[in-house]
Order: structure tokens, then sequence, then C-alpha cells
């Protein structure tokens, strides 16, 4: 039985998400008015959709070479090239934008070098370069999925392969195939419903009425037309499409059905073109940010007015964000673990059925009667960010929660230990790594959020992301991508800076 103390907790933590995601959706049920949508509407319907659906099929399929090539490769270097390939998961999708204009934009080094060919040059606006920047932020994060899938299947299977003469193909049927089967799935849904909610990619990339997506236009009915109905009814739309998605990645969930090994390492055999694929996907990878890294530090100490204000305005939501995130998480999973209902799983995943920018219009409606919704708006990021990375970190830590409470609960029970001291001397040494690197991983994201203070924020009260989006606006590209780089900066400090925490705590 849990502690009181847990169950206030998880509770508190419970009621907290509950009133904050529903309480939000609630105040647009009276400004929308469904009959209202436009042909405008479903074409952003459409093209949301569209631009998700081909970045999350592009993202895995590039991902299967990728992730079959490292788990094949073995040479000095891997696993801080595995860390550069993953790095643009938790990258700011600010960035990563500006990064791939440095690359593929009108003045980027690919049309540069085109030119110099004689060569027409190429677009990055559009579904085009919408898609590119949603594989280039997601492909790091279906090769981990797949990685791991790999690294599941049991070794003899490999060695038995391998005493019967298996080719590449054949280990790829009988061996490989069952695991992409299983995860490809569900790393599509994921996939999909993270680009279903991005904002930041559509509003540099996308834009025009050939190439908007419901979050846009979410922002652009607020911002410029102050069209409280249609933001009330594509706010609808958005969470109805996230609620699809969300379902659908759930029921498309299945283990890979291999059983369990002997942990006795084997290599796969790999060949000359897994090494031209690792070499590509790094290049991939490495460019758009050398091209931030090279633009950025000509004028890195040379700051805009107002820059270390907005630091401190980013910082202080991704680090307050953190802490509410893992909280919440932390109090859930071990309440669920401790024998609380489904209660806990349905409170830790209701921020994937809506989106921000969703909840964002909502707290605008519900603020707007009673003081100006701007002046919340640093609140309602640290909220809505917790919120968003809320499921992530709850995934991370149930399944710990539950092998330390299956391994110590009669230890504790004996014992008598309750409250504070099972949290402290049993699940919070066990638990270390993982608090950190979700603690990083929540901070890091958070740093780059741009949707709710985009929408809701002050303009004398930007945050980094928003600063540089101003910068490029006025076509300072030089002080934007200044900006940018120590966006990216405090980002991976913030990352690295919680992640070793957790793991010298962990002893590691």
């Amino acid at each position: 039985m849990a502690s009181r103390a847990g169950k206030i907790g998880a509770i508190t933590a419970a009621c907290g998400v509950g009133l904050l995601i529903i309480g939000s959706l609630g105040f647009l049920l009276p400004h929308a008015n469904l009959v209202s949508l436009t042909p405008a509407d479903f074409f952003a319907l459409r093209f949301t959709v569209l631009q998700a659906a081909l970045s999350a099929a592009v993202s895995c399929l590039l991902a299967i070479p990728l992730a079959r090539a490292l788990f094949a490769a073995r040479f000095w270097g891997r696993a801080a090239l595995v860390r550069l390939i993953s790095a643009p998961f938790i990258l700011p999708s600010l960035a990563a934008v500006m990064g791939l204009l440095a690359v593929f934009g009108r003045g980027g080094v690919l049309n540069d070098a085109l030119v110099a060919v004689g060569a027409p040059q190429i677009s990055i606006f559009g579904l085009g370069g919408v898609v590119l920047a949603h594989v280039f932020l997601n492909l790091p994060l279906a090769t981990r999925i797949l990685l791991l899938g790999w690294a599941d299947i049991p070794t003899e299977r490999f060695r038995l392969a391998q005493s019967l003469s298996f080719g590449r193909w054949a280990m790829f049927m009988h061996l490989e195939w069952p695991v992409l089967r299983a995860l490809l799935p569900s790393a599509f849904a994921v996939i999909f419903l993270v680009c279903l909610t991005s904002f930041s990619v559509a509003l540099i990339l996308g834009g025009g009425p050939r190439a908007t997506t419901i979050e846009l236009g979410i922002y652009q009915s607020l911002r410029f037309e102050f069209d409280l109905s249609r933001a009330a009814n594509l706010a609808l739309m958005q969470t109805a499409l996230c609620l699809i998605a969300t379902f659908v990645m759930a029921a498309v969930w299945q283990p890979s059905g291999f059983g369990t090994g002997l942990d006795r390492k084997v290599l796969l055999r790999g060949d000359w073109s897994d090494g031209v694929i690792i070499a590509l996907a790094t290049l991939f990878f490495a460019l758009p940010l050398a091209a931030i890294a090279a633009r950025g530090m000509a004028g890195l100490m040379d700051l805009p007015n107002g820059f270390w204000m907005a630091a401190g305005r980013s910082i202080f939501i991704a680090v307050t964000s953190a802490f509410l995130a893992v909280w919440a998480a932390l109090m859930l999973a071990m309440a669920r673990s401790r024998g609380a209902g489904i209660w806990a799983d349905f409170a830790a995943m209701l921020p994937l059925g809506t989106s921000s920018l969703a909840l964002g219009v909502g707290a605008f409606l519900a603020l707007r009667p009673v003081m100006p919704p701007q002046n919340a708006a640093l609140i309602l990021a640290v909220f809505f960010n917790a919120a968003m990375a809320l499921p992530f970190v709850y995934r991370l830590l149930l399944p710990t929660c539950r092998e330390i409470q299956s391994s110590y609960a009669r230890l504790m029970a004996s014992l008598g230990m309750s409250g504070w001291a099972v949290l402290r001397v049993v699940f919070l040494p066990r638990l270390a790594p993982i608090l950190g690197f979700s603690m990083g991983l929540s901070a890091a994201m958070a740093m780059g959020d741009f949707g709710v203070i985009a929408l809701l924020g002050a303009a004398d009260q930007p945050t980094l992301p928003i600063l540089a989006a101003r910068l490029m606006s006025a076509y300072q590209m030089q002080a934007a991508a200044s900006v940018t780089l120590w966006l990216i900066l405090l980002a991976f400090a913030l990352f690295w800076l919680f992640d070793h925490l957790g793991g010298r705590d962990a002893g590691a």
C-alpha cells in the first residue's frame, strides 16, 4: 500500500494535469463553431496530416539502414558518433531550421555550389522543406528506437544464423525484419504525433495558403486576425488529430517476440555499404550544426540588446518545467508501481491528446476576461512545457519503478519504511540516472519552446527563440545566428548538467 504522502503527491499531480489540460480545452467549446469551418481550414488539416505522415515515413525508412549500419559497425569513436546523430532530437527546432537554411537555403552552401556549376537552385520552403526539417529532427529518434530493437535480438540467434551461413538478406528477413515489423508502426506513430504539433518549422519553412498547418492557422488567427472562433475551431481540430494519433500509437505497440538470451556479444557482419550510410548520415547531421557554429561564432560575444534577460527567461522556463515534469512523473510512476489504478496512466498520457498551442488558445480565452494573458505567459509556458514532457518522462520512469517495487517491497515492509524514507533510501538512488536524463531532456526541449511564448508572450519579454526569430525577420542574420548558437549551447549545457548529476549520484 502506498504511503499517504505518496498518494497525496500522485493525486495532486493527476489533478493538476487534468485541470491544466481539460480546463484549458474546456474554454474552447463556448467559442467554437465547427459549422463555420472554411475550405482553408480543411486544407490546413490535409497539409498537417500529409506533412506529418511523409515526415514519419521518410524518417522510419531512412532509420532502417542507418540503425543496422550503426549496430553492425565497430570503430573508434562510434559512441561519440551515435551521440552526434542523436543530438538533433534535443536540438531546439528553431536552431535546426536555421542550420538547414544555412545549408539548403537560398544563400546556403548547397545552392552556392549549384550556382557555381551552372545548375538551378533549389527551394527549401514549402512541403519539401517542412519534411526535410522534420526528418532532420526525428530521424535520430527513429534510429535509436530501431537500434534498441536490434540490440534486443538474442545473440544466440545471430550465432545460429552465422553457423547456417546465412547471407545478409537471409539474416535480415529471418532475424531483423520481425523486430522492424514490431517497432516500425510505433516509431511511425510517435514521430507522426510529434510532427502534428510542430510549430516553428511550419512557421519558418511553411506558410502561405499551400503550406499552412493547423498550428500555424491557430497562430495567425489569434495573433494577426484576432478571430477567436476560428482559433478555437482549429485548436479543437488539432486536439482531435492528436487524440486519434495517440490511440493509434497505443494500439500498434507490440513487443518484438524474441525471447531472452545469454547476453553474450556477437558482431553482426557489415560491409562497405555500412560505412557509406554512416558517412552520409554524419554529413547530413553535422553540416547544419557546423553551419550554425560557423555563422554564430563570428558574433558570439557581440550580443543584441536584451539577450541576457531573454536567456534568463528561457533558462527559468526550462529548469522549472523540467522539475515539474519529473516530479509529476515520479509521483505517478511510484503510485502506479505500488498498486494505483489506471488513472495514473491516464493522467500521465493525457497531454499526448493535445498540443501546447491548442492549450495556449484555451488559456488565452480563460484569462482574457480577468487579466492580460501576456502577463501570465512565462508561467503558462512552464506548465505547458512540463505537461508536454510528462508522458515521455513517465514512460522512462515506470519500468524501473515497477522493478524496484517488486524487488524491495517485502524488505521495505519488514523495516517499516514509508513516506520520505522510501523515496530517499530506496527509489531515488536507483532512479538517479533516469531522473538526471529525464531532467536534461525536459529542460533541453523546453529551452527551445517557441509556440506558447509566440502565441501569448509580451513583446517586451522575449525568450531566446523569440529573440532569434525577430532578428531573422529583421534580416539580421549574423545576430540571429549568434543568438541561436547560444540557445544550442545553453540547451546542451542543461542536458549535460542534469544527465551528469544523475549519473554521478548513481555512482556512474
